[in-house]
């Protein structure tokens, strides 16, 4: 998801439980942005994180099929049936429960006014900003997020320009962060080299604006002339 890309959950997995396979799908980045009907998809096992659609930090949930068991993931007491020994995080709980209520309360409306704030984003940095390349699908893809490369740019040092400006974006999924060099999976789709290392990813919520998309396509455009006039010389 971190190109924006929805995959195609559903046939991947008709295909596993054709094939008698348990089906893990990581939802971090779909839930509260893409509807989601885990018999449907036929989908055995579900992550998500609260923080994502609003909700706490540092609360999660892992949703189990019925008749799927597995051994403990930590020894010691019986909470969370007896699989995680611990204190359950009960405000935790009780907030992402309510937080993942609240995403799809309104559905429709918050996902075309992101869509429409993205594709306006995109059009703004296509008129504005030249050698670039938007990765993943234009068409399947999250409302809310655009991941574009910018030819002979550093990822690591635009992100630190913006940052000064006060615009918080990101180069990289966060498992990731600590690799260096450009990502495996932009490589792997045949980007160039001098695309590659130069990625940047922008993730919109319900409360942006497009005059904070004017402003932020403005210094874009001013780092990105900066970078590239430095490095020429």
């Amino acid at each position: 998801m971190r190109y924006g890309t929805i995959e195609p959950i559903k046939q991947i997995g008709e295909i596993a439980k054709k094939h008698d396979i348990y089906f893990h799908t990581d939802a971090v980045q779909a839930i509260g942005n893409v509807r989601i009907d885990v018999k449907d998809m036929n989908i055995d096992l579900l992550s998500m994180s609260g923080h994502k659609f609003y909700g706490p930090k540092g609360v999660g949930v892992l949703y189990v099929r019925k008749d799927i068991n597995f051994l403990k993931i930590q020894n010691g007491g019986h909470q969370e049936k007896n699989k995680r020994a611990g204190t359950e995080n009960v405000a935790g709980i009780v907030g992402i429960g309510k937080a993942i209520e609240l995403a799809y309360k309104d559905f429709d409306n918050k996902i075309n006014y992101l869509k429409e704030l993205r594709d306006y984003y995109i059009k703004k940095v296509e008129e504005n900003i030249s050698d670039i390349k938007i990765n993943g699908d234009m068409n399947n893809r999250l409302a809310g997020n655009i991941n574009i490369s910018f030819k002979e740019v550093d990822g690591g040092e635009l992100l630190l320009k913006l940052d000064e400006k006060g615009i918080c974006v990101s180069t990289g999924s966060a498992c990731n962060s600590e690799s260096q060099g450009a990502s495996h999976v932009l490589t792997a789709i045949g980007l160039e080299p001098c695309y590659a290392n130069g990625s940047v990813r922008v993730s919109l919520g319900k409360d942006n604006t497009k005059d904070e998309i004017d402003y932020f396509v403005d210094v874009l455009k001013e780092c990105v002339y900066e970078l590239r006039k430095n490095k020429s010389i």
